[in-house]
């Protein structure tokens, strides 16, 4: 369902979940379907039928709710009347969520349950933040299009109101297909709702870590969940000499420093981003630390284990939640024996379950939630303490693991170090020496190590690479079933038996399986990159064959004092300029336009795409023959290029080789 509210004018629009019925609702002096929007949102209430939106818990259930409430005196008012109270609603309830206050009704009060994919999908989370035009784009949604109307616009005919319809329409169709998207997710919490009586349909990720953590601790400790949200641990500063775990110990100078620096660092517990900052250079590997966890990587480059060598890649099993575990730490205000008992309850049965069953799944979302969930002071975990703990012991110990493994390995050549684990070139007949070194970090620690072999290691930097395992035996039928799923999988067949070398793409080169809040813009190009490193395929080849309009599409938005702007030159060899709505999808053509971003105050203009480049709009998709799509395939191809070339250099050729 969807609303628009306007000055004097509201569209309701709803379309059932399962099948094509909808129903459409006008309040305004043309057309007043007042009396029998009340009738329908009755029905709604009393079948306990839900309401499905996008953001609806802050705007469209808002408006719902004052209706359900306080409008029954409306009947028989004319349309203008009611669509401006409406309209009064709508922008107090828009400037309260501008001013971060308090909304008129909360989810519990409702009449009308609600399922919010907006919520859900915790795209009102500063990362993660996607208005659901940008959803339209990552999901190729057939018709990008923005509210034609102003909001504040009076509108006075029968054409802008089925214009508004249409706009309304598309919305609620395109909130079905999310719907569609998340129904394992929607599926997920209906049984936790059920099971534990919490609603949580609307809930993000980590909202379902808060609320069961606070069940079953609230069962733990006989505390009421009410009191126990009233807690919290409060810090002005944090020394970090006085959190750091006694077995932190250095060999290296570069390193004994590095501790140094950490335990002399006094930390503002109100505003720990940013609080931590270092980097080192060792082995040829600039490595930086923060908040966030250890990120470090060797130059760009393809790193290949030829004859005789091998990259290890070895990950600490759960290693923000174990080092809580493990050394029985807890927010302060929270029991710690009960704290850790329950954590360490939720690792030892996610170990014991299958990752199929839907529990594994749940407690993984407890288990990663509640480190983020102690520097939310809005959590009842709140301690900044326990935060700085986990993050500055993981760095270091992991650090403890990189100097252990160069120190004991001859030859060795490290990779990359990335949060939870790192990736090292070693000779292949040090892997049981390696082992060695690390089931002695494992005891020192109380940690766990899972490890892998890699034959290839694509790497851009520390967030973009392309990962390559090395062969593994399966069957036949096996290797169909991969096929199946993943059709560009890396696979092969050799007397009689199957082979398949499991690949890894982070960050740009990221293409199957794409959270809908990421960037899917110029697909194509990662998509190329793939088949270049890992199936030798040409880009010239590769683009040949993908005849999929979306992969090379682009996607931008603007908000604020910002605005597009169209400029080319019309059928008549006129120049014209078109404003253009605040989120546009395009390709690279041959022919097209030029599209700026344009301040309105100051006079500030930036080219979209710069140098020659033109532009075809692609808000409202079009199928045609490839030819007429007039793609600019060289703007594509040397963006590939270019992308190869910062990591293999000049070395483009020599490539084919591997």
């Amino acid at each position: 369902m969807d609303y628009e509210t306007l000055s004097n004018c509201f569209v309701a629009v709803f379309t059932h979940y399962k099948t094509d019925e909808r129903k459409v609702f006008v309040i305004h002096d043309l057309q007043n379907d007042f009396d029998e929007l009340i009738v329908f949102l009755h029905e709604n209430r009393d079948n306990k039928e839900r309401h499905i939106s996008y953001n609806g818990l802050a705007f469209d259930a808002q408006i719902t709710e004052y209706i359900l409430r306080y409008a029954f005196p409306w009947s028989g008012l004319p349309g203008d009347t009611v669509a401006r109270e409406i309209y009064r609603k709508a922008q107090d309830t828009i400037n309260r969520s501008k001013n971060r206050e308090w909304l008129e009704f909360y989810e519990g009060n409702m009449q009308i349950p609600q399922i919010d994919v907006f919520k859900l999908n915790h795209w009102d989370n500063p990362a993660k933040r996607s208005g659901l035009k940008w959803i339209q784009f990552s999901m190729d949604w057939y018709n990008l299009k923005d509210m034609p109307i102003h909001h504040n616009a009076a509108i006075t005919t029968q054409d802008e109101i089925d214009m508004i319809i249409t706009y309304c329409i598309n919305d609620v169709e395109s909130t079905k297909q999310i719907l569609y998207l998340s129904k394992d997710q929607i599926s997920l919490r209906k049984n936790l709702t059920n099971e534990y009586k919490i609603n949580l349909y609307s809930a993000s990720e980590p909202k379902i870590s808060k609320e069961l953590f606070l069940h079953f601790l609230s069962k733990a400790t006989g505390e009421p969940k009410k009191s126990i949200k009233r807690k919290q641990t409060k810090r002005g500063y944090i020394n970090a000499k006085d959190i750091i775990l006694p077995y932190t110990r250095f060999n290296h100078p570069v390193l004994q420093k590095l501790l140094e620096d950490f335990k002399s660092s006094v930390i503002d517990a109100t505003q720990t981003k940013g609080s931590l900052k270092f980097s080192i250079n060792l082995h040829g590997v600039k490595t930086d630390f923060g908040l966030g966890g250890v990120h470090g990587a060797r130059r760009s480059g393809v790193y290949k284990a030829n004859k005789g060598m091998t990259i290890m890649t070895s990950d600490v099993k759960s290693y923000y939640p174990n080092l809580a575990i493990k050394n029985k730490w807890a927010p302060a205000h929270i029991d710690k024996k009960a704290f850790c008992e329950l954590y360490g309850w939720f690792y030892d049965e996610r170990v014991k379950i299958p990752k199929s069953d839907i529990r594994n799944y749940v407690y993984k979302i407890i288990l990663n939630s509640t480190y983020g969930l102690s520097n939310d002071k809005y959590s009842f975990l709140y301690d900044p303490q326990f935060t700085m703990q986990i993050t500055i012991n993981g760095q270091l110990s992991l650090m403890m693991l990189y100097e252990m493994i160069m120190d004991a390995i001859p030859g060795a050549m490290p990779l990359m170090q990335n949060t939870d684990g790192l990736e090292t070139m070693i000779p292949e007949e040090y892997i049981e020496k390696y082992i060695s070194v690390c089931d002695e970090w494992e005891k020192l620690t109380n940690l766990e190590l899972d490890h892998d072999e890699y034959q290839k290691l694509i790497l851009a930097d520390v967030n973009n690479y392309i990962a390559i395992n090395k062969f593994k035996e399966v069957t036949k039928e096996e290797c169909e079933s991969i096929l199946k799923k993943t059709p560009h999988a890396l696979t092969k067949e050799e007397d009689g038996k199957y082979f398949w070398a499991p690949t890894k793409c982070k960050g740009r080169f990221e293409f199957d399986g794409l959270a809908l809040h990421k960037n899917k813009s110029n697909l194509v190009v990662s998509k190329a990159l793939y088949h270049f490193f890992v199936h030798d395929q040409s880009p010239e080849s590769y683009l040949a064959s993908n005849r999929n309009i979306f992969d090379y599409c682009i996607g931008k938005k603007i908000k604020g004092t910002w605005a597009f702007k169209k400029r080319y030159i019309n059928s008549e060899r006129e120049f014209a300029e078109e404003d253009l709505q605040p989120t546009i999808r395009y390709y690279i053509s041959n022919k097209g336009a030029k599209v700026f971003k344009c301040h309105n105050t100051d006079g500030r203009e930036i080219q979209v795409e710069s140098g020659r480049s033109l532009i075809t709009i692609f808000n409202q998709t079009e199928e045609k023959e490839w030819a007429s799509y007039d793609i600019n395939e060289q703007y594509y191809l040397q963006s590939i290029y270019k992308e190869i070339e910062n990591i293999a250099g000049s070395r483009v050729q020599q490539l084919k080789l591997f």
